[in-house]
């Protein structure tokens, strides 16, 4: 039996050709049949694995994960090895660079959804991903690829004691392009782990993990890409020594913010979840980053405040040993009231409500003796400003002043006199 020779995307007549050929039927049945296992095989996998997080490797969908298309990689791989060892099938030479495109393009895509989330720029990039995985697709069975990359090859320059071509230049990108997809795979994933189920300083502590994880990965990750490109690592000492003096004159201030942002997770003077007032900004801290901090008010604004601001001025944490914290409202009534009843009333009236601590309990005093009637502050705690102080204060005010109503007792308001003097005839 001839061997079929490769099969030439710019010559349509040759794919006719070895399709119609007797020797394209095994390939085709073994291709379906492998389509097939691969399917089966994530449809296992996802009913033994229900109720895991497991999204990028078997998504939403039983295709749109990344196990699919290497399933399907390897068993097409698997059928080529066993079809082919009396001749060649140029099929094969078609479906293998198929299926390793969508195994990179379905790779690329889920770890960048996971990585970030929501971003905007990720919807560019997975179609940058997927032209370029593609374009290589075709470049390479056309047999265009190859010639292209030989000539790129040709054109050489000496760093150093290493010889660079615009091919190794091109290679370290695709590499480090990978490891990059690979770290933010295995990043996303500790991150996911470790703050499921996580509050208060225990998530803070498990953030800064994850952050020194992910900075760790990275670097070593690029240490390989540069490696795997034929970089001397000995001559970036001196690229090193630039760097460092640039982050003490250009960018100090961002590697401030990024210390600061260790600091402040490592230990734990604000966390996730605190309400703390910075320059005048109160909130509920939402996130901590290495370079900023998110705080939300409760009206929906959002704070971005740079960590050297929470570690050189002045934070106020309403929740960092004690989440109690303390309201004052201001009743007065008139002279002839009893005051005995006005304490009782008022206290009465803090307690009814669920959001007021009974210990520390409500305290009433008799403040001052205003121009206009007595003066009574009434404190009262609560231990969950997350839910809002304003509204308490509200209702604190209307069972004040509907108990008040309700036994007859007058809240007095300012009263003037004004004298008029007729004129002199």
């Amino acid at each position: 039996m001839a061997n079929m020779k490769t099969v030439q995307m710019s010559d349509p007549m040759a794919w006719v050709d070895a399709l119609l050929r007797a020797e394209s039927l095994p390939v085709i049945a073994a291709f379906t049949l492998s389509v097939l296992l691969a399917w089966l095989m994530v449809w296992g996998l996802r009913c033994l694995l229900r109720g895991h997080e497991l999204k990028v490797l078997l998504g939403r969908k039983l295709v749109d994960g990344v196990l699919f298309p290497v399933f399907l990689l390897g068993l097409t791989f698997v059928a080529r090895t066993v079809l082919t060892q009396d001749h060649a099938l140029a099929l094969f030479d078609i479906l293998l660079p198929v299926c390793t495109s969508l195994a990179a393009i379905r790779l690329g895509v889920k770890v960048l959804q996971a990585a970030f989330a929501g971003a905007a720029f990720v919807r560019a990039l997975e179609r940058t991903i997927s032209w370029l995985a593609w374009g290589a697709v075709v470049l390479w069975v056309t047999g265009i690829l190859p010639l292209v990359l030989n000539e790129l090859d040709q054109i050489q320059w000496k760093v150093g004691g290493a010889v660079m071509s615009v091919r190794t230049m091109m290679e370290g990108a695709l590499t480090a392009g990978a490891v990059l997809i690979v770290v933010l795979w295995i990043s996303a994933a500790i991150e996911a782990r470790l703050l499921k189920s996580a509050t208060g300083s225990d998530l803070s502590l498990r953030k800064v993990i994850s952050n020194t994880v992910r900075a760790v990965l990275m670097f070593v990750g690029l240490l390989m890409a540069l490696s795997a490109v034929g970089i001397d690592l000995t001559a970036l000492s001196v690229l090193g020594g630039a760097v460092g003096v640039g982050i003490g004159f250009g960018l100090q201030k961002l590697a401030a913010n990024y210390v600061s942002g260790f600091v402040i997770l490592a230990e734990r003077s604000v966390r996730i979840g605190d309400t703390v007032k910075v320059d005048g900004f109160e909130g509920r801290i939402t996130d901590i980053k290495a370079r900023y901090t998110v705080i939300r008010a409760p009206n929906g604004r959002e704070s971005i405040v740079p960590n050297e601001l929470m570690i050189t001025q002045r934070v106020e944490n309403l929740s960092l040993s004690d989440a109690r914290v303390a309201q004052t409202t201001v009743v007065v009534v008139a002279y002839d009231t009893s005051v005995d009843l006005v304490v009782e009333l008022l206290t009465q009236a803090c307690l009814s409500h669920e959001r007021v601590l009974t210990e520390p309990a409500p305290l009433v005093a008799l403040s001052a003796f205003g121009a206009d009637g007595l003066e009574f502050t009434v404190n009262y705690w609560l231990d969950d400003v997350a839910n809002g102080q304003l509204n308490l204060k509200s209702d604190i005010n209307r069972a004040i002043f509907k108990a008040l109503k309700d036994h007859q007792i007058d809240i007095p308001f300012p009263q003037r006199v004004v004298h008029l003097r007729g004129q002199a005839g």
